[in-house]
């Protein structure tokens, strides 16, 4: 009978939003909204899911809802994310208008079933899910591209070192590389072939990605290019800059695992051991318990 309840209240809220759809199909999406492939979508391929298929009519509706401002953002943090899957701004809203009905509807059905509690737990399943598989490539991006950084500076300032220009030096050591560090630098390398001066497209690397040394890598490029700095001392400072930071934040991670470790060995081992001993020299003892449960 729940399941029938949830089946009926999920297509309830599909036919209503289809309704709508139907109402405002006329209307047409602001330029910015329809912007469906991002620069930064040729990072991955492109893989179009079942949920995809299932809300992609509904896309639309829900950009039309967020607003210019927060599709904006929302663009803004899939690019940082490397478009995951695929991702771009139309995938998105599709997501969000299935995990919307189905979290929606369940939650409506856990209320008439008077769990008010899971019916919360749905719904923030539906805002917040896709949300969440975002921030998590969001983080995983910006480690994997503060692991790589120094090592390909050093090869870079090698590379430059030997007669090659920055740019063709650049193109041949990202070549080398793979992963998300190496997929920013051919996004930039295309915008510069396509015409983009090397400073905007620096500034648009760094608007890209959520990372702190990333944007001390542009900003000191874009500085020794107007002072007029060797560009192989400028690499090799930012590296061993980045080198420095990541050993203090090694440091600082390791002395707030130190409390936590103590609280966890206090809280659980200490007593565990305890009681284990206690029960061995029992055990071992030969005690009589009989006498003392009445057995």
């Amino acid at each position: 009978m729940g399941l029938l309840l949830a089946l009926v209240a999920a297509a309830s809220v599909v036919g209503i939003c289809y309704g709508i759809a139907l109402v405002r199909s006329e209307a047409k999406l602001p330029p910015d909204l329809v912007l469906a492939l991002e620069v930064g979508s040729t990072r991955t391929t492109a893989v179009g899911s079942a949920v995809d298929r299932l809300g992609m009519r509904y896309a639309p509706l829900v950009l039309r809802m967020m607003g210019e401002k927060r599709v904006s953002r929302v663009r803004r943090r899939i690019d940082r994310a490397g478009n995951p899957g695929g991702l771009t701004v139309d995938r998105y809203a599709a997501r969000r208008a299935v995990y919307g009905m189905l979290g929606f509807g369940g939650a409506l059905v856990m209320l008439a079933k008077g769990q008010p509690l899971l019916a919360v737990l749905l719904v923030a399943f539906g805002l917040f899910w896709i949300e969440v598989g975002i921030w998590a490539a969001v983080r995983e991006r910006r480690d994997a591209i503060e692991r790589t950084l120094p090592d390909f500076l050093d090869v870079l300032a090698v590379v430059v070192s030997a007669g090659l220009g920055f740019r063709q030096a650049l193109d041949r050591v990202s070549e080398r590389y793979e992963g998300p560090w190496a997929d920013e630098l051919r996004i930039t390398l295309r915008q510069m072939d396509m015409g983009v001066s090397r400073r905007q497209a620096f500034d648009e690397l760094r608007r890209r990605n959520d990372s702190e040394q990333v944007a001390q890598l542009v900003t000191a490029l874009q500085q020794g290019e107007e002072l007029g700095a060797p560009i192989v001392d400028t690499l090799i400072g930012i590296a061993t800059d980045m080198r420095r930071t990541d050993a203090q934040l090694a440091r600082r991670r390791a002395a707030r695992t130190v409390p936590k470790a103590t609280m966890v060995i206090t809280t659980f081992m200490v007593p565990g051991t305890v009681i284990l001993l206690i029960a061995g020299f029992f055990l071992g003892s030969g005690t009589d318990f009989s006498s003392i449960t009445g057995d």
